[in-house]
């Protein structure tokens, strides 16, 4: 679990619109503190205390505190509203969290040591499947990401989630109790070319080409005309 961030903020007098857009004219970022069974907090946060956090990487793994005109409140990230047009934000949603809170999060995957991996280097794809996974623990012990080394492995190896080392206290929380996480999958050409010789039909029994003679030995056609310059057959005795 990475370090706790602090945000500074303050209470909203107004829900709603009318407030949210009031606290925009001040130059703050409206948003809601909710969860552990308490009254919602409506509140406006300085974006210079949290416009890195929403940048980084697993923002919304991130545990946060947030100074509330000198209370703290330990929470979570739950979501992000932005300006279509700016991209600046214009709400956020922070899940309040209690000493035993169990919580629902998604964490990254990473991928180590491409190029010790025999199957890149002849040209595979790693093909990722699950970029984040989703996990159930508490607060403070939700991993940072997860981390597959990739070393020895050959096209058409998988990743499963059983081979990924989990904290404990962790649950990872999946319909598919092994699901694949990624693979190693053979370059692109090759496998057109698999397929391409898969469609290709056998030489043995393909019709001749128009025009083309018949097998020596074999009776033309009944019925068939002679060929350029050739005589005509005589006619049958009777």
């Amino acid at each position: 679990m990475s370090e706790t961030t602090k945000v500074v903020a303050k209470k909203r007098d107004r829900a709603g619109k009318g407030g949210a857009r009031s606290s925009r004219r001040e130059g703050l970022i409206p948003a809601v503190i909710y969860g552990d069974k308490q009254p919602p907090l409506m509140i406006a946060v300085e974006p210079k205390t949290i416009q890195r956090e929403l940048h980084k990487e697993g923002y919304f793994n991130h545990r946060l505190e947030i100074d509330v005109e000198g209370t703290a409140h330990q929470v979570l990230p739950r979501d992000v509203q932005v300006d279509p047009v700016t991209d600046k934000p214009l709400h956020l949603d922070f899940l309040r969290i209690g000493p035993g809170s169990i919580i629902s999060v998604q964490v990254p995957v990473h991928f180590k040591n491409e190029a010790a991996s025999p199957g890149i280097k002849r040209g595979g794809v790693l093909n990722i499947v699950l970029h984040e996974i989703t996990v159930r623990t508490k607060a403070d012990t939700i991993p940072e990401y997860f981390e597959v080394d990739l070393t020895g492995l050959e096209i058409g190896h998988s990743i499963h989630l059983s081979t990924i080392s989990v904290p404990e206290g962790v649950r990872v929380v999946s319909r598919d109790k092994d699901a694949t996480v990624a693979s190693i999958a053979a370059p692109t050409v090759v496998r057109e070319q698999a397929a391409a010789d898969a469609s290709t039909p056998a030489a043995d029994g393909a019709a001749p080409a128009a025009g083309a003679a018949p097998a020596a030995g074999a009776a033309p056609a009944a019925g068939a005309a002679p060929a350029a310059g050739g005589k005509a057959p005589a006619p049958a005795k009777k």
